[in-house]
């Protein structure tokens, strides 16, 4: 990366190693966020997402490579990182037996914010969170989603530039998910950079740029529609049936089919050419006594690209075993 490219970057990742013993958690990863871009970080659990945003606020130190958070070294100076970001964890780091208010003043006693400009702040997180005439309800007594928005606002008290969030919609109902991906937005477009992850892949579709994340390796990074368009290498059908097991074990052996897969309770099926699949397939099938209830077109989702992009770096690690 150039140096011009770090300058205009507000978190950087060089070859980033994280090893907990012989277990490499993180393995060579390298990325770029700029001033207000939302990158998400998509991948299953366990695949090594929260390891890098805990390495990125400085909590973990990296094994090797290099990390800058607004042009400071995390390794050197963790401190002076953890100023100017801010992060909410997997569980909402709220007091749970303290009042909407109360969990507010502490936090901006935490991350010291000025007194003469708390009260500001804090009407402000209740404006984003929506708890308005809620102040004095206790924290216990909120939805999930509330509890999402107000630990969202007391990581903000101090505007940070830099924001880390850590599967923050976990466990939260669509609705209340989408809520809360507003604000985030809302956050970026006043030039905030925000690095979110989640295992939920139609959420990569509210990020700037996604990174795909399996066992520790980045597998793929771009815009929503860079990693659909380009990723692939075919065009995507979906298929519905009864048998649905026999059908998929004879369509990943047919003639023009690169892969296949079960999709709920229908399959996706990745053809070089869908407009001589959709003729050719159902006859290919009646020949094996399977006839699909239905076969169109259709684009894909970044699940596919995921399922695909999975199956292609399980392929290449066991051809380096």
């Amino acid at each position: 990366m150039s140096g011009s490219e770090i300058a205009d970057a507000q978190i950087v990742a060089e070859d980033l190693v994280k090893r907990f013993g012989s277990f490499v958690a993180v393995d060579h990863v390298n990325f770029r966020i700029g001033r207000g871009e939302v990158m998400g970080f998509l991948g299953p659990n366990g695949a090594g997402k929260s390891t890098i945003i805990r390495i990125l606020c400085g909590l973990l130190r990296p094994s090797a490579g290099r990390v800058l958070v607004a042009g400071i070294d995390v390794a050197r100076d963790p401190e002076r990182v953890r100023e100017r970001i801010g992060y909410m964890s997997q569980k909402f780091s709220l007091y749970r037996d303290l009042s909407v208010e109360e969990n507010l003043r502490f936090f901006g006693g935490i991350y010291r914010v000025p007194r003469d400009e708390l009260p500001q702040r804090i009407q402000f997180a209740i404006d984003m969170a929506g708890l308005a005439g809620r102040e004095k309800a206790l924290v216990a007594t909120l939805a999930g989603g509330w509890q999402q928005r107000l630990a969202l606002g007391c990581a903000v008290l101090h505007r940070p530039p830099i924001l880390f969030l850590d599967e923050p919609t976990s466990g939260v109902e669509p609705t209340s998910r989408r809520r809360f991906w507003h604000l985030i937005h809302t956050l970026a477009a006043d030039g905030v950079s925000v690095l979110v992850s989640t295992h939920y892949m139609d959420e990569a579709e509210y990020c700037h740029r996604a990174a795909l994340i399996n066992q520790g390796r980045i597998i793929a990074i771009g815009s929503p529609n860079e990693l659909k368009r380009t990723t692939l290498g075919g065009e995507l059908l979906l298929l519905e049936c009864e048998a649905l097991g026999p059908t998929l074990a004879a369509l990943q052996q047919a003639p023009g089919v690169i892969d296949a897969s079960v999709f709920g309770n229908a399959i996706h099926v990745l053809v070089r050419d869908a407009e001589r699949s959709l003729t050719e397939l159902p006859a290919y099938l009646a020949e094996r006594a399977l006839r699909p209830s239905r076969i169109e077109r259709i684009h894909p989702s970044l699940e596919d690209v995921f399922v695909q992009l999975i199956a292609a770096d399980a392929a290449e690690r066991r051809r380096a075993a």
